[in-house]
């Protein structure tokens, strides 16, 4: 990341750390690592595919076989240009590739083929919502293409360090951020709606239990209004949480040791998510020990406006523009549009339960109901048990009053357990709501020949009505309709 960068934000007072010495300031900046959606790899026509067996997907060019040379995969020159337009980004007509040289055994080349002067993406940015409602824009400085390099695997002898070459060559988009973010929940609330952004475009599925996307984190700590402190490096983190986990974690140990007296050494550092730290792993390369130079394999990289325009013309609806667009169609406030819009998974499902019903109901259900069912199942929204027609079928229930939200509840709680539909459970356990009101008038008159001091009490406490309310519910097993049992409770207590 550049060292030398316009500083133009300051925490807000909320977001600074004390210390013995006083406030201190986070700086972050994110190297995201997100792959690029395609079949074959940046340089050969090897398989990308997730989960093969061991060095199952590896070409003589992946290899670095003797005489073998790179040839360019146009869909993820297209992938990287799509990205940068979804991120208002500078596409450049020019760019080119470099070799960075480093040695490591799943890198069989001895360099890894990249961009360094000449990315094919430059400036951009990205409005990050926060939870208190505060948008902030964070600066991209440049999006360039890169292959992958293997995997070392130390767990399977004791002496001896295996080399799966699978994910050597495949395409990376890098994504760096300027160090425009100023507190750990601003870091991981940038890396979800990059994430975001990518499976909206299509040109990476966000996954980051796969290592599909990845952040390297680049954190330092300064006095407030003093120069950038020197910067550690926490290297592929994958989750938004625990970003934010490294985060904190390393601005505190940063001011500790300035606290003490000590000096930040510039370093690359692991997280480990077991006990939410940092440790040290070595020192931060700069850019002059990598050695980079134009490959010489490969021709500089022209693209011609006229495709650039092409690929801008199939962009899809983003998710800024999605949330706006549920505000307004459909009335919900920007919270929930936020958090339906946010996730394309989430949006589609949404979009077909709020379908010709009431969509505020329709959000309430997705985004209270079924996610918190989900998360307590830990099951993904594509693993969910109830589908957005069977949701939608429940809803339809409760609007056309077969159900209420009580019954509705218990309805939902057996659609998760059988995936049976909502019709299909009320018709067999017999849980359509009682809206005779010859039977709903006998539970009233029954509670109030048990009660006939709470009927006088009522009339000088008006909000005793809610005993009554609950107390008929409770008599006709939940199943009575609301708005009738306050209409006759009205009636026969004699309260407005």
């Amino acid at each position: 990341m550049t060292e030398a960068l316009l500083d133009v934000r300051s925490a807000r007072k909320d977001q600074l750390v004390s210390g013995a010495t006083g406030d201190w300031e986070i700086i972050v900046g994110l190297e995201v690592h997100a792959q690029v959606t395609s079949e074959a790899k940046l340089f050969s026509g090897a398989s990308t595919h997730f989960g093969a067996e061991p060095n199952a997907n590896v070409s003589l060019v992946d290899a670095a076989m003797p005489g073998m040379l790179p040839v360019i995969n146009r869909k993820c020159v297209e992938q990287a240009i799509r990205t940068g337009l979804g991120l208002n980004a500078k596409i450049n007509t020019w760019s080119r590739f470099d070799r960075k040289n480093y040695f490591y055994p799943d890198l069989p080349q001895g360099y890894q083929i990249s961009q360094f002067k000449d990315p094919i993406v430059g400036e951009g940015a990205i409005d990050v919502e926060l939870d208190d409602g505060e948008t902030v824009t964070i600066r991209i400085e440049r999006i360039h293409l890169e292959q992958d390099a293997g995997k070392s695997i130390h767990d399977l002898s004791p002496t001896e360090t295996y080399v799966d070459l699978n994910r050597a060559g495949v395409a990376l988009m890098e994504i760096v951020s300027r160090p425009d973010i100023r507190s750990a929940k601003e870091a991981a609330a940038y890396l979800g709606k990059l994430r975001a952004i990518v499976r909206a475009l299509g040109t990476c599925d966000g996954n980051m239990d796969e290592g599909s996307m990845r952040a390297d984190v680049n954190v330092s700590v300064r006095k407030p209004g003093t120069p950038f402190g020197t910067r550690c490096e926490i290297k592929n983190v994958n989750s938004t949480r625990f970003v934010a986990q490294a985060v904190d974690y390393e601005a505190r140990r940063q001011i500790g040791i300035l606290e003490d007296g000590g000096t930040i050494r510039q370093e690359t550092r692991l997280f480990n998510a077991a006990t939410g730290e940092t440790r040290a792993m070595r020192s931060k390369e700069d850019a002059p020990d990598y050695r980079y130079f134009p490959d010489p394999d490969l021709l500089p990289l022209e693209i011609d406006p006229s495709w650039i325009e092409e690929i801008r013309a199939t962009l899809p609806e983003m998710p800024d523009a999605k949330k706006a667009r549920f505000v307004k169609y459909y009335g919900l406030t920007a919270y929930d549009a936020g958090v339906l819009a946010g996730d394309l998974e989430s949006a589609a499902f949404f979009e077909e339960v709020a379908k010709g019903r009431d969509a505020k109901l329709a959000a309430n259900w997705v985004t209270q109901e079924l996610f918190g069912a989900l998360n307590k199942l830990e099951k993904t929204l594509g693993e969910s048990p109830v589908s957005a027609k069977q949701l939608g079928g429940l809803i339809d229930l409760m609007s056309d009053g077969t159900i209420n939200g009580k019954i509705a509840k218990d309805v939902f709680a057996k659609m998760l357990e059988s995936g049976d539909d909502a019709g299909v459970i009320v018709e067999r356990d017999g849980l359509r709501q009682v809206t005779d009101t010859g039977a709903i008038e006998k539970a009233i008159d029954d509670l109030i020949a048990a009660n006939p001091d709470k009927v006088a009490e009522v009339k000088e406490k008006p909000k005793m009505f809610g005993w009554w309310v609950g107390q008929t519910m409770k008599a006709t097993g939940g199943k009575a309709n609301p708005a009738v049992v306050n209409e006759l409770l009205k009636k026969k207590l004699g309260v407005a």
